[in-house]
């Protein structure tokens, strides 16, 4: 079974996260993902005017973040990269991206919403960073997340693992809709119905031009975390203590080395 799927309907590329119930973002599914959007990017670039990332109805999470067998030192590396080959990917297509959230959108889930240029989630829907619980940090988070939601709100989240409500999120610039769920399906297709009616390519580039300049340093701020996170906090021990901790379902023993 596909653990994502990709389908053009009416102008708008739907991929929808399809790993239920919690939508783990394994490798697997990570690497399927990008093969998908590897497949979008050869399309007509008028064929679609928008992408948005969805989940099927069966799923009750946006997803909640890496799978914690694949993300070992020995897998580290090809983590971190397949996930940030997901947002290059999308900025490279240069098409406004939607996200429609519900239930929680944690670790690398959270992440994934920070890619979406417009969001919408169910008022139920709740954003978090825990990794920090389990003796890691979000690196991608550490480059976006200041950029969209500020500062401080950022160090609680990543330092405290505070989790925010749809309402929050939607206070400090992570949300920018926030419906009951049996009014979401409506909502998204009102703001997609404005999508559509944009001319292709002035969107692609509007939302190109939006990113050069907001973003302009993005890649060495990506590419500095990633050297850290690989070659320092990977060498800890208690990133292992944190990982083993996690799936035993027990509190961590930390070491601080």
């Amino acid at each position: 079974m596909p653990l994502a799927r990709l389908a053009i309907e009416n102008h708008i590329a739907f991929l929808t996260l399809a790993s239920p119930p919690l939508n783990v973002l394994s490798l697997a599914m990570m690497r399927e993902i990008n093969q998908l959007l590897d497949a979008l990017g050869r399309k007509p670039a008028n064929s679609f005017h928008a992408i948005v990332i969805t989940t099927e109805p069966e799923c009750t999470a946006f997803s909640t973040g890496i799978s914690v067998e694949d993300h070992k030192p020995s897998t580290a590396y090809q983590t971190l990269q397949e996930f940030h080959t997901i947002y290059r990917n999308l900025r490279t297509l240069s098409k406004p991206v939607v996200g429609v959230v519900r239930g929680q959108a944690f670790g690398m889930g959270c992440e994934l919403v920070a890619y979406c240029d417009l969001v919408i989630a169910v008022a139920t829907a709740t954003f978090g960073q825990p990794e920090i619980r389990f003796g890691l940090y979000p690196a991608t988070s550490s480059v976006l997340l200041p950029r969209i939601i500020g500062w401080h709100r950022t160090l609680r989240m990543v330092l405290l693992s505070e989790v925010l409500d749809a309402a929050e999120a939607q206070r400090v610039g992570l949300v920018d809709y926030v419906v009951p769920p049996e009014q979401l399906a409506v909502k998204t297709e009102e703001l997609l119905a404005v999508l559509r009616g944009w001319s292709a390519p002035v969107l692609e580039s509007a939302r190109r031009a939006l990113h050069t300049a907001y973003f302009h340093d993005i890649e060495a701020a990506m590419q500095a975390v990633e050297d850290q996170y690989l070659n320092q906090l990977m060498s800890y021990s208690d990133v292992q203590e944190g990982l083993l901790a996690f799936r035993e379902k027990r509190k961590p023993n930390w070491k601080h080395h």
